[in-house]
């Protein structure tokens, strides 16, 4: 049913509303040249403003080699206490940014032409206050396509999409910071990024604010709107994973019952098949089944699905590793972790 009813690009109805486009960059020379030509190419012509915080590789330089006079670039201020980095720059973008809709993307994503035009459409089309229309996630290496696939999967899988949109409570919510447009007026009321100064996962904890000052937010498929590799290799992965999964998660136990419920049904009762319980191939199928679901939705890989009870697996000891890891992991130099 949620992949029925994903909300799914506009057409090509040019939106009313005037949009930023809003880049925060740290240390990202390595790969963030093909997000900035594809901002070039974009349609509409939003206003582009793109923060350096603090920068030591030369992001800097190369934002002015490609864009020009195309960006604005900011220099970013030092963090405040008790700011994380991704939130500090982002209000640092939004505050210097006049729009109607602050259009917020990561440094590993590349937006088609018309990607901007036609989500700001369907936000406008929608009514909702925060929309977050999902890359299609890139996968090269076997451990990315072993768990990159569960982003997309787990919210299709256990989130009441369109329930999530008329219910009012902030613990139903969900977003992704990779792609994700908010109507200014919302923004303002929620406190913008200063009210998730804190909190590890920005994203989802600004959509929770969203609702709370009494505003809508909404998932949405934005395969054919932007691409998304966020790693390029297993060690890549796990610590970009380990910065963040214990914050999707209220506590410890919280963590294990979840943890202990996605094992038992995706891979013990799978497993079970091996003790002649037929019911266990009916299980495996039904985890596959459930993964092609979410490929074919959202722009994956088919054959990934195969790999199911694998993915599992790895997804619970990357749980376990963010746990025990959290108090002394750093990213980009600096604490990823408040308590």
């Amino acid at each position: 049913m949620n992949a029925l009813l994903l909300r799914r690009p506009a057409s090509q109805r040019r939106p009313a509303s005037r949009v930023a486009v809003l880049l925060p960059l740290r240390d990202e020379a390595h790969r963030v040249e093909p997000c900035l030509r594809a901002l070039l190419a974009l349609r509409g012509g939003p206003a582009i403003v793109v923060l350096d915080d603090g920068s030591t590789d030369g992001t800097a330089e190369l934002v002015r080699r490609v864009g020009g006079d195309r960006f604005t670039l900011l220099s970013g201020r030092p963090l405040p206490e008790g700011w994380l980095g991704k939130p500090h720059a982002c209000q640092q973008l939004a505050d210097a940014a006049d729009a109607d809709v602050l259009a917020f993307i990561d440094a590993d994503v590349v937006l088609a032409e018309d990607a901007i035009e036609r989500a700001t459409a369907l936000l406008e089309q929608s009514g909702v206050d925060l929309l977050s229309p999902y890359p299609r996630i890139e996968a090269g290496t076997i451990g990315e396509r072993l768990v990159q696939p569960l982003l997309q999967w787990s919210w299709l899988t256990f989130l009441p999409l369109r329930a999530m949109e008329r219910s009012p409570r902030p613990s139903l919510a969900a977003a992704g910071g990779q792609f994700l447009l908010v109507r200014r007026a919302a923004y303002d009321r929620a406190g913008g990024h200063a009210a998730v100064r804190d909190r590890v996962l920005e994203d989802v904890e600004l959509a929770r604010s969203v609702k709370r000052a009494g505003g809508r937010i909404a998932l949405a498929d934005g395969s054919g709107l932007a691409r998304c590799r966020m790693y390029t290799s297993w060690r890549e992965l796990a610590d970009g994973y380990g910065k963040s999964l214990w914050a999707s998660f209220g506590s410890p136990a919280g963590a294990a019952g979840v943890v202990g419920l996605l094992l038992a049904l995706y891979v013990a009762l799978p497993l079970t098949v091996l003790l002649g319980q037929w019911a266990g191939l009916l299980a495996y199928g039904l985890g596959v089944a459930g993964r092609l679901v979410s490929a074919r939705a959202t722009g994956g890989r088919a054959l990934d699905a195969l790999a199911h009870p694998v993915s599992v697996v790895l997804f619970a000891w990357l749980v376990v590793r963010s746990f025990a890891r959290r108090r002394r992991v750093t990213w980009k130099g600096r604490p990823a972790w408040r308590p």
